[in-house]
């Protein structure tokens, strides 16, 4: 297993920036798909974005593509979420996940492709 903390969640207006930022330790995690998820009061956990074990493949939801980058350094065991244009319907608790498969082929979309997760980062986006 993987453990994960997150960081880099705050307060900001609408159409700002911000970068979260994912740390691991414990098993290995450069051959585990990385992803983001978000989840607000009353909601379900939501995928955001994944990054495959090489960095070569991405994944976003479609709320969130063209705004949200997605990136790992595997040297540094870290991922972060880099987050444009931020609107209030992003508010949510962001989680870090890493997979459940060495070397998937492709990043999962789903709650059950991971098995590792951070306890979340909190995102407030102001109108």
């Amino acid at each position: 297993q993987v453990q994960l903390v997150e960081s880099g969640g705050g307060l900001v207006q609408a159409g700002a920036s911000l970068r979260l930022s994912c740390a691991a330790s414990g098993r290995t995690f450069n051959i585990y798909t990385m992803g983001w998820f978000r989840q607000s009061p009353g909601n379900e956990r939501q995928f955001a974005a994944a990054i495959s074990w090489s960095g070569d493949i991405t994944l976003y939801a479609d709320s969130v593509k063209g705004r949200f980058t997605i990136s790992r350094d595997n040297a540094k065991n870290t991922v972060s979420l880099q987050m444009t244009s931020l609107k209030p319907e992003d508010t949510a608790l962001y989680y870090c996940a890493a997979g459940s498969q060495a070397y998937s082929k492709y990043p999962a979309r789903t709650l059950d492709g991971y098995n590792s997760w951070g306890q979340g980062t909190q995102v407030t986006v102001s109108s």
